[in-house]
């Protein structure tokens, strides 16, 4: 598809169509944009099991009608028994079992959030209602499913746990086109809409999942979820040519992305799609991962805030300058990895809401709770072993985050919402966007489809190489090897860059969307 779908009444995409389904039927229904993606959250959880959850964590922005944006953290912490001495002997936290499973869930706390200071008036029966039929009735395997299944089979079908019982029958993952049913997730999601969404966290489901936790060796106890909370910390925000910029704060890696674009700003780059665009993205990249990786973690722990980075001028001025024009910085540093899906909505009266969520690695933890078919994330794991500095280990501790939704408000009354899955690519993929569509006047589903890159690792993938798909012109690429780009060709279209979306709502109430063709999303408007 090269054409963005557009309506005025709203709009719903996200990486499965069933989930894009999903989100218009609640806008049909009278829901507003965040009710669309309660639906879209809970229906991912069921058609993307390999890429979110709801034992994952998620972040939101919303542009609510009157123009205020605000953002929504649902991040859990570190568990009060994940300590060093829990880890004596390791070198690493496991990237997999129940030593991963340290953190809480912090997903459906932001659903709870989120409506809480919604104006929508559907109930959470109705808002669940597709994710719960799905869950019961059975969802066809997607194809890139079904490979990560089979990728992942050996190290997944190990763990303690239902993930056999649920994704590999008979000892084998399920393959492309079979049915997956997903009882005890379909019960655990009525048992949301029934109770409420704080049940999660202290009521009669939180027994059932800090049970099974502890059978299964997790550090996360009732106490625990009980002390969670969804918080709602102030947007990131960044002003340059034609809009204003808006993405979560730490421990999100949103710094980065709204730096890459803050510097490449600076460089006067005037045409898009050549070597110039590229090499000044790539390498704002890198700039803005030095300084991700030097600061970016648990605000609590971070001396210099994130906000005033953005507001320095003459650093970023300083950064900037040191990006050549001709020449590659030597790379790579290291990388983040993760699965994700992001999704977005707009409605008819001006809500735009842009929506990321997550169990870090394919299958999170590989924990696949018993009673409620729950698979606990692992984000956990990218913390360090160490008493104190960048992301160490300790017990109410937020981990570093490659999640980040991103938001813009353009100066001629667009709100745009855009975002991705992809660990170290997220950044990249949303500067590759909002450079098209904002400065270069490429079409919004044409944005989403050209070719793109990666610079670093992502889900899947463990070397730190420029990635490129094969769509380029090849007079670009040869120009990027030969500035000392170290140059990987890809496939013309792979789900290695990351399977990305955008909504843009018009000042005159137009609402148009895109989808990623390297995934399994639509959009659906009227």
């Amino acid at each position: 598809m090269m054409h963005a779908p557009s309506g005025y009444n709203g709009l719903a995409t996200a990486p499965h169509h069933l989930a894009s389904q999903a989100g218009l039927s609640v806008l049909k229904d009278g829901g507003t944009a965040v009710e669309a993606c309660v639906a879209m959250a809970a229906t991912l959880a069921v058609v993307y099991p390999h890429m979110t959850g709801i034992g994952g964590d998620g972040f939101w922005l919303i542009h609510d009608p009157d123009g205020h944006v605000h953002a929504i953290d649902a991040c859990g912490a570190a568990a009060a028994r994940a300590d060093l001495s829990l880890y004596a002997g390791l070198k690493g936290i496991p990237w997999r079992g129940p030593l991963a499973a340290n953190t809480v869930a912090g997903t459906v706390s932001g659903w709870k959030q989120a409506l809480a200071g919604d104006a929508g008036t559907l109930s959470l029966d109705r808002l669940l209602r597709d994710a719960i039929d799905l869950a019961r009735q059975g969802v066809a395997v997607t194809k890139g499913g079904a490979e990560i299944a089979v990728a992942k089979h050996a190290e997944l079908i190990a763990q303690r746990g239902a993930y056999g019982d649920i994704f590999a029958p008979g000892g084998r993952p399920l393959k492309e086109g079979e049915r997956l049913c997903q009882p005890a997730l379909a019960a655990t999601l009525q048992m949301l809409a029934d109770n409420g969404l704080q049940d999660f966290y202290t009521g009669k489901l939180a027994r059932s999942i800090t049970a099974d936790l502890a059978a299964l060796g997790s550090p996360v106890t009732a106490a625990d979820l009980e002390a969670h909370r969804a918080i709602e910390p102030r947007p990131l925000t960044l002003t340059v040519k034609g809009a204003r910029l808006y993405n979560t704060a730490p421990p999100t890696q949103g710094l980065a992305s709204l730096l890459i674009l803050a510097l490449f700003d600076r460089l006067g780059v005037t045409e898009g799609e050549g070597f110039a665009h590229l090499h000044g993205l790539i390498e704002a990249t890198k700039q803005a991962f030095l300084v991700r990786d030097s600061h970016v973690g648990d605000p609590a722990h971070m001396p210099v805030p994130a906000q005033s980075i953005l507001d320095d001028r003459d650093a970023l001025a300083a950064m900037a300058g040191r990006i050549d024009p001709a020449r590659a910085l030597p790379w790579p540093q290291d990388s983040a990895l993760g699965d994700t899906c992001w999704f977005g909505a707009a409605d008819a009266r001006g809500q735009v809401v842009s929506c990321i969520q997550s169990t870090y690695f394919e299958f999170g933890s590989g924990l696949v709770l018993p009673q409620t078919g729950i698979t606990w994330q692992n984000r956990g794991a990218s913390f360090r072993l160490a008493q104190q500095g960048w992301n160490a280990l300790a017990p109410g501790r937020k981990p570093f985050h490659t999640l980040n939704p991103a938001l813009a408000r353009f100066n001629d009354g667009r709100v745009m919402a855009y975002g991705t899955m992809g660990g170290e690519g997220q950044p990249q993929t949303q500067a590759a966007i909002f450079s098209r569509y904002a400065w270069f006047d490429v079409p919004l589903q044409q944005a989403v489809s050209m070719p793109r890159w990666l610079l670093g690792r992502t889900w899947g993938e463990s070397s730190t190489t420029l990635k490129l798909e094969s769509r380029f012109a090849p007079a670009t690429i040869e120009a990027l090897a030969a500035a000392g780009h170290d140059v990987e060709l890809l496939a013309p279209f792979t789900a290695t860059m990351g399977h990305a979306g955008a909504v843009v709502r018009h000042a005159d109430g137009l609402i148009e969307g895109a989808t990623d063709p390297r995934s399994d999303g639509a959009v659906a408007t009227w």
